[in-house]
């Protein structure tokens, strides 16, 4: 399959078709969160089980996406979006909290919308791993947006004199891995704790991170 089928114009049943578009589409991509994020997984799916699972054809899926690996990507993004939506919605209500209490809130916002679905971690720390160059780049992309997020909170406590002017891009993307790290394997059953401790620990970690402004040690 070289490129998706044309789609078709004009309205039906009341929508047009930009919005029976959206509509499978959605579909498509609520029931690969059931199966690549649960069973069974991405790399045993297929074309026509995707398209039972929706409630739709295999026609229609050509409609709507190329291969398997476009639907994973677009799951993929989908699942960051929520979540930056939630930090970013927690953040708009904290801006004027001490920074302590800005990290906390924001952080909890983000792993509470990243754990309240199983399926979302997987996809997210799990299935994106080692399918091709194309996801790979799209991962760290990502990965390299939360950096940014993290580093621009870091340059308005600068601003505020919560912390010392540096370049956090290092300690934020080594934060970002712990984070990774963390909740998968606790996902797994690897790691023995609540999520309100894995969160206390995180945000202490990103805390201790962002160096607090004063002068430097032993002066």
């Amino acid at each position: 399959m070289t490129g998706r089928l044309r789609q078709p114009t004009g309205r039906y049943g009341g929508r047009s078709a930009a919005e029976r578009q959206a509509e499978r589409r959605r579909r498509f991509l609520d029931a690969a969160l059931q199966l690549f994020g649960d069973s069974p997984g991405f790399r045993a799916t297929t074309v026509a089980a995707l398209s039972e699972a929706a409630g739709l054809s295999t026609r229609q899926f050509y409609e709507e996406f190329r291969t398997l690996e476009d639907v994973l990507a677009a799951l993929h993004l989908q699942v960051n979006d929520w979540a930056e939506e939630a930090a970013a919605t927690a953040l708009a209500g904290t801006r004027d909290l001490p920074l302590a209490q800005r990290a906390a809130a924001v952080f909890r916002a983000y792993a509470a919308n990243v754990t309240s679905d199983p399926r979302r971690i997987r996809i997210t720390f799990v299935e994106i791993i080692g399918v091709s160059p194309r996801l790979e780049e799209q991962r760290l992309e990502r990965r390299s947006r939360w950096v940014d997020f993290i580093c621009a909170e870091a340059a308005r406590a600068v601003a505020r004199g919560e912390a010392a002017p540096r370049d956090y891009r290092i300690a934020a993307a080594a934060f970002i891995g712990s984070v990774n790290g963390l909740l998968h394997d606790w996902r797994a059953g690897r790691v023995d704790a609540t999520l309100d401790e894995i969160v206390d620990e995180l945000v202490g970690l990103l805390l201790a991170l962002v160096r607090p402004a004063g002068p430097p040690p032993g002066t």
